[in-house]
């Protein structure tokens, strides 16, 4: 017979087990057919789940809402194709029925000799960021002032109910049209420009008045 000394390989194994069980980080992994083979501390204590009742299973099928489940499905298809992917949002049902909002990169896993075994995902939980954000959005949009905000390419991405009353023009009018070409006047249009450049490059201002025509024609 003819031996192999794989101490250090084993040795090896045991240490990446230990620290992807103790991340600070939900992190599973599923096999090729997509029933889930890793699942750490983590992910245990932010899901609910042992790792005896998720062993084996399905993540798809048990433990993804309906609705996502074939978005799922496809980040790990890519995966096990060699196709990574990094900050895919997706809801994750805890054992409770609570619904947590999860940031994943997906991670093709492979074998000494490079054949696809499965793929590892190191999640982030964003439930509370993404509930922030949405209160936030909801605190412009009944704000007692008109406040709009356009994207990089100056196209309208914020107009809240204060600036619907006052403009005339409906959330679904503005949304990703120019703010300066569509609703300044053209003898302000370049002053407003550069106001938007200066804020795009860091540089802020404060009291600028500039004439916004309403849908009625009046300024």
């Amino acid at each position: 017979g003819i031996g192999q000394d794989i101490t250090g390989r084993i040795a090896q194994e045991r240490e990446y087990s230990k620290l992807i069980d103790t991340a600070n980080a939900p992190i599973f992994g599923v096999d090729t057919q997509g029933k889930v083979n890793v699942w750490n501390q983590c992910a245990m204590r932010l899901v609910g789940y042992s790792t005896e009742e998720v062993m084996g299973h399905s993540l798809v099928q048990e433990f993804i809402t309906p609705n996502h489940r074939s978005r799922v499905q496809g980040v790990l298809d890519q995966a096990l194709s060699g196709d990574e992917t990094a900050n895919f949002e997706f809801p994750l049902m805890t054992k409770a029925g609570v619904r947590l909002e999860v940031l994943l990169n997906a991670t093709t896993r492979r074998d000494e000799q490079g054949n696809v075994i499965g793929v590892v995902g190191i999640g982030q939980d964003i439930t509370g960021r993404i509930a922030q954000e949405r209160e936030y959005s909801k605190l412009i949009d009944t704000a007692n002032a008109p406040i709009f905000g356009v994207d990089i390419e100056g196209k309208v991405n914020v107009w809240n109910q204060c600036a619907v009353r006052l403009v005339g023009y409906s959330t679904e009018e503005v949304m990703g049209h120019s703010l300066v070409q569509e609703f300044i006047t053209m003898d302000y249009q370049a002053s407003v420009q550069a106001v938007l450049d200066q804020a795009l490059h860091g540089e802020e201002t404060a009291n600028f008045e500039f004439p916004l025509m309403t849908k009625a024609g009046a300024r």
